[in-house]
């Protein structure tokens, strides 16, 4: 199975919990061990934050976790390592990276898709390429079978045939569509776009591809919500904000929040 595949067969049957998380915050070995209890705890999908020095996407929330794994010293390399730990000790669910552009570059596009293959990374998203551009990158995830995972957005809405195109592009790329639920940056909030539903039925009229909604989700009310119209959800500030407010002590509070997350979506 490649790993595009993987990634479809996360949502086969359920609604799936994509959880995110800021790698390096706060430290490696934390790190590696959040990630093991998402997984546990129902997580279906878990995208992991390459620190980042100008996360322009990122609210307040992810970017002081970028601060703060930075600070710690957190590089791609720590990461790529880490990623190998969890597979060895039997974490088998898609891991994605979300990165921008720059560090991607700066590692070199080839070998940092080469080192996602040999770490056990399934896809990479990367919030500031373009569709349009995705070809700056999608030789090299081919070449390594990286899924290249889109976004839509609000945005998109207006302007002619693109959501349809992304959609399209995803079925053979990207395993699912991340769809973005807001306009502005990451965080969480009380009231999320009313756009979304009108983005993922024009999505549905072109493509099966598996739709998750992100940016906003805060609470199991606000997931159930978003499942009923969509695939799944991706959760990240709330669950940075817990990792935040408990530090190394994190494990259990992102446990319990993680299983009342996967119950809303039962």
């Amino acid at each position: 199975m490649n790993n595009k595949s993987k990634i479809t067969q996360a949502f086969a049957g359920k609604k799936a919990f994509v959880a995110f998380i800021t790698g390096g915050d706060p430290d490696i070995s934390t790190t590696e061990e959040i990630i093991l209890a998402l997984a546990q705890s129902g997580a279906d999908i878990i995208e992991i934050g390459v620190p980042f020095s100008d996360p322009v996407a990122e609210g307040p929330v992810i970017q002081e976790a970028d601060e703060r794994a930075l600070a710690n010293g957190c590089t791609a390399d720590d990461l790529f390592e880490m990623v190998k730990r969890v597979r060895e000790r039997g974490v088998e669910i898609p891991l994605l990276f979300m990165s921008y552009v720059n560090p991607i570059f700066a590692y070199g596009k080839g070998r940092f898709m080469q080192k996602c293959r040999q770490s056990g990374i399934d896809g990479v998203i990367v919030p500031d390429l373009p569709f349009e551009e995705k070809s700056e990158i999608s030789g090299e995830c081919a070449e390594y079978n990286i899924a290249q995972v889109s976004m839509i957005a609000p945005t998109s809405v207006d302007e002619n045939g693109r959501i349809e195109a992304i959609a399209k592009d995803a079925e053979n790329s990207g395993g699912f569509l991340y769809c973005v639920s807001s306009l502005g940056v990451t965080g969480a909030r009380r009231e999320l776009g009313a756009e979304i539903g009108g983005m993922i039925g024009r999505v549905r009229r072109v493509s099966d591809v598996p739709c998750a909604v992100g940016f906003g989700i805060s609470c199991p009310e606000q997931a159930r919500d978003m499942a009923a119209i969509s695939d799944g959800v991706i959760v990240g500030s709330a669950i940075v904000r817990i990792i935040a407010e408990h530090g190394r002590d994190c494990i259990e509070p992102v446990r319990r929040f993680a299983r009342e997350i996967k119950a809303a979506l039962r």
